[in-house]
């Protein structure tokens, strides 16, 4: 739509789309609003709606991504939960143990990373784990020992959901919903989690690439939900120093195919607590928004991922190389 299109026009537009069974997704930016068109009939839109007052120019997406992209959405876009915004200046930090297990060892944790400077508690309700013998989480316990944390200490909570079933009772409790990389082409699940309204923080898949992971995101836009973050954590490749190879390049291919925020995930990607500093310090050069990083009080009786997390003197070192870094690309921490 034209900058000084009015809402009496921009209400016209869209009545007139789905006068031909399209769908519409109006994307309201700073300056301009954009009608996403939903649907195949492009020729009957362009012959009926080029003069309708108020369209500045009607232009087919060619990216397979239609929301995700930056033909729709030239401008970053910043989500905004509680007054913490990711994808702007700041880089934020997410930190946490992989799973809650018992309320002290998350509320010291909790505790520690805020006094840190992190700005949102990440933790594990429930585990996707590759032996049915492993810990699988607390459940509905774990989210309310979470939910009692950010009481306690302000910082937002992020967790995975697993179940499309489940979608409803983890948004009750954590402010931003995660999808695993197990469950990145879990398209019901993916859809559920766009129909909540929720935030979204959707892992990369250990064998995606960029297209499937934006198109990932596709499936949540497309039920309306546009509080998307990208997390890189990782891919599979022939090296097996490693748990998965971190692919920093991600963050700077994405940043210029899409205007959603990419944060990065340094411990599920080395499997090595010495290379998280390291490689957190490298996706924040690269311009991630953020980094989620894997936070314990006592990695060695971790019940999941212990050799991954940080202790709490290391996270104090991380965050520390992070304020000084962040300048120097002109952001802060």
């Amino acid at each position: 739509m034209s900058g000084n299109a009015t809402k009496e026009q921009i209400d016209a537009v869209i009545k007139r789309v789905h006068s031909f069974g399209l769908r519409t997704h109006p994307i309201f930016g700073v300056r301009k609003t954009v009608i996403g068109i939903i649907g195949d009939d492009k020729t009957r839109v362009v012959e009926n709606m080029s003069g309708m007052p108020g369209i500045e120019k009607i232009i087919p997406i060619l990216q397979p991504y239609k929301f995700a992209g930056r033909e729709v959405h030239p401008e970053d876009s910043i989500i905004e939960i509680d007054g913490v915004r990711i994808g702007g200046e700041e880089i934020v930090v997410m930190a946490g143990p992989c799973a809650v297990e018992s309320r002290e060892q998350l509320l010291a944790t909790a505790r520690k990373v805020r006094e840190c400077g992190a700005k949102i508690l990440r933790g594990g309700a429930y585990k996707p784990r590759t032996s049915p013998y492993s810990f699988q989480g607390l459940g509905e316990e774990a989210l309310k020992i979470l939910a009692e944390a950010r009481e306690q200490t302000g910082l937002l909570v992020v967790t995975e959901v697993m179940d499309p079933r489940n979608v409803e009772l983890v948004s009750k409790y954590a402010d931003i919903l995660q999808i695993g990389a197990r469950n990145m082409q879990n398209f019901s699940l993916l859809t559920e989690a766009g129909r909540s309204g929720h935030p979204v923080m959707l892992k990369r898949g250990p064998s995606a690439s960029i297209n499937d992971f934006l198109l990932a995101a596709e499936y949540i836009i497309l039920e309306g939900n546009n509080n998307v973050i990208l997390c890189e954590r990782g891919i599979s490749t022939f090296e097996t120093y490693t748990r998965n190879t971190l692919d920093i390049s991600a963050v700077v291919a994405v940043k210029k195919e899409s205007h959603l925020p990419i944060i990065v995930d340094p411990s599920h990607s080395t499997g090595k607590s010495f290379m998280v500093t390291p490689m957190a310090l490298a996706a924040i050069a690269a311009g991630a928004d953020g980094i989620i990083v894997e936070v314990h009080p006592d990695p060695d009786s971790a019940l999941c991922d212990g050799p991954q997390a940080l202790t709490f003197s290391m996270f104090e070192d991380l965050m520390r190389k992070a304020a000084a870094l962040a300048p120097i690309i002109n952001r802060r921490i």
